[in-house]
């Protein structure tokens, strides 16, 4: 388990720059090293160096006394308001630095940017509010930080946090943390152990009367590989959803098995179809309910998260993908029944490649949990390309994170996925029966009536019966439902596709795949 990110999101809920950049730095206490030229050439040089040498890592030589700034001792620690980054109001969000701590103990350097030059931010204990006789008391200066976070003008919520490794998130459009990024995944889900490359340094940008805006540079370092990422981070004051604009390049320093670029991670433990594993009193605990998809062919397919019995990997071959994504399509309140964590809030987060990036795979990792903190999926781009060592890689694209995918369709979109015992009410019911129930809603099948549209569905095992296709009558208006029975022997997983079309055979719907599980069961919603 991600027991790792865990610890990120107990912390995180709570144009170019001038010559002011720097004297609103010092102007907030902050202390600062010598000027140095800054381009993102110049970030992408050092990457390229380190992946010329042997990686070494750089944890802080003062672990034991990190290890006594344990959750509770993190969390005590305060950063200053009055120290913050950029706090002037005059463009860029102030930004707040996290500290070193039990669970983030490698050190990343932070500069800020100031007319085509950086200076590094000093570690202080000044900057810095803690009780008397912290553990982090007896620590030196010029340790360095463990990350930051870009806070609201008014410093009382955060918008965008980078915390260990190369993860970061954003509260998207609704103020509430949920899933996490990473600048890169090595070797997920394979035999060897899963690396964890981080970034160890940070450059700050801000843009002079834009507030919402900061463009982060960061470098990235592991045993397989180094980077160079540049984001341009912002925050729309619309939607108050925020997109980050990325570009990275990448050096291997050896041969990479499976590289996954534009990873999200989130946490999917039940929904109302998976009532067996659901032992807490609340309907439904995720943050993510669905990996959505749009192919370099334009189709649009939704595909039901779980919480399999074992580790499960699926691949979905593509060629130049339009994007996908982990969403929340699920927003109502009563669903969910929580009031501290509000999982009817948290984002989706959308990935748009720039660019063609040719052939590959969207693949899904999906791991077996029993509780809410642990991130237990995990989903990103494997190019089919082999990453070869000395051989630069470039990838760019646009996350979104928001309530939902920026580019919606009039297709219909799934709603809800049911399933359970099948048969015909009255008669005797089939052994190994399972029923099926797919909700739609959007413009193409609002209006549709019985007949108007077939279902067309395919099983990689077994036999489907009894299926239909026809408008609701009573509940919410406008939603288009698919029914039908699957008989199959046995526990291995089943894979299923379906989709409505019309007369003529033109999609009227995105394309539903689901995996079935009959060793869990069955009885819900998904």
């Amino acid at each position: 388990m991600l027991t790792f990110l865990s610890a990120f999101a107990a912390v995180s809920l709570s144009g170019a720059g001038h010559a002011s950049a720097a004297a609103s730095a010092e102007d907030a206490g902050l202390v600062l090293g010598p000027p140095e030229p800054f381009s993102f050439d110049r970030i992408k040089a050092l990457a390229a160096d380190k992946a010329s040498r042997p990686f070494v890592a750089d944890r802080s030589p003062y672990g034991a006394i990190l290890d006594k700034i344990d959750y509770d001792n993190f969390q005590s620690i305060v950063f200053r308001r009055d120290h913050a980054l950029w706090a002037d109001g005059k463009g860029g969000d102030p930004i707040q630095l996290f500290h070193l701590g039990k669970y983030f103990q490698e050190p990343a350097s932070v500069h800020v940017i100031d007319d085509g030059h950086s200076r590094e931010i000093l570690y202080r204990r000044s900057a810095f509010d803690m009780p008397k006789g912290h553990p982090a008391l007896d620590l030196p200066d010029d340790i360095g930080f463990a990350g930051f976070r870009i806070e609201m003008p008014s410093q009382t919520s955060d918008w965008l946090a980078f915390l260990g490794a190369s993860y970061f998130r954003s509260s998207g459009a609704q103020d509430q943390y949920g899933l996490s990024a990473r600048g890169i995944a090595v070797n997920t889900a394979m035999p060897e152990p899963e690396e964890f490359p981080r970034f160890t340094g940070f450059w700050l940008e801000r843009v002079l009367g834009q507030d919402g805006r900061v463009i982060v540079y960061c470098l990235l370092d592991g045993p397989s590989l180094a980077g160079a990422y540049r984001m341009d981070c912002t925050k729309d004051p619309v939607t108050k959803g925020v997109v980050m604009d990325i570009d990275c390049q990448l050096f291997p320093r050896r041969q990479i098995a499976r590289l996954g670029i534009a990873p999200l991670t989130s946490m999917y433990w039940y929904s109302e179809t998976m009532r067996s594993q659901a032992i807490d009193w609340r309907p439904e605990v995720h943050d993510s309910d669905g990996l959505a998809m749009w192919t370099g062919t334009g189709e649009r397919i939704w595909r039901p998260l779980n919480n399999p019995p074992s580790v499960m990997t699926n691949s979905f071959q593509d060629k130049d993908p339009r994007g996908f994504g982990f969403l929340q399509r699920d927003r109502n309140f009563d669903h969910f029944q929580d009031d501290g964590v509000f999982y009817d809030r948290r984002p989706s987060v959308w990935v748009e490649p720039k660019g063609q990036w040719g052939k590959g795979a969207v693949q899904l990792v999906e791991i077996p949990t029993d509780r809410e903190i642990d991130d237990n999926l995990v989903v990103y781009w494997v190019p089919t390309e082999p990453v070869l060592a000395g051989r630069p890689l470039e990838f760019g694209y646009k996350l979104h994170w928001d309530r939902d995918e920026p580019n919606p369709t009039d297709l219909g979109r799934v709603q809800a996925t049911y399933h359970g015992v099948g048969g015909i009410p009255g008669q005797p019911r089939p052994d190994g029966a399972v029923r099926f129930v797919v909700d739609f809603t959007g413009p193409k099948v609002a209006t549709l009536k019985r007949g108007d549209g077939k279902a067309e569905i395919t099983v990689s095992r077994g036999n489907v019966t009894l299926s239909d296709a026809y408008p609701v009558v009573a509940g919410e208006p406008g939603v288009y439902r698919v029914f039908f029975d699957l008989m199959a022997d046995g526990n291995e997983p089943i894979d299923m596709r379906m989709y409505v079309r019309d007369k003529d055979g033109a999609a009227l719907t995105e394309t539903w795949l689901y995996q079935f599980f009959p060793a869990i069961g069955h009885g819900d919603k998904a």
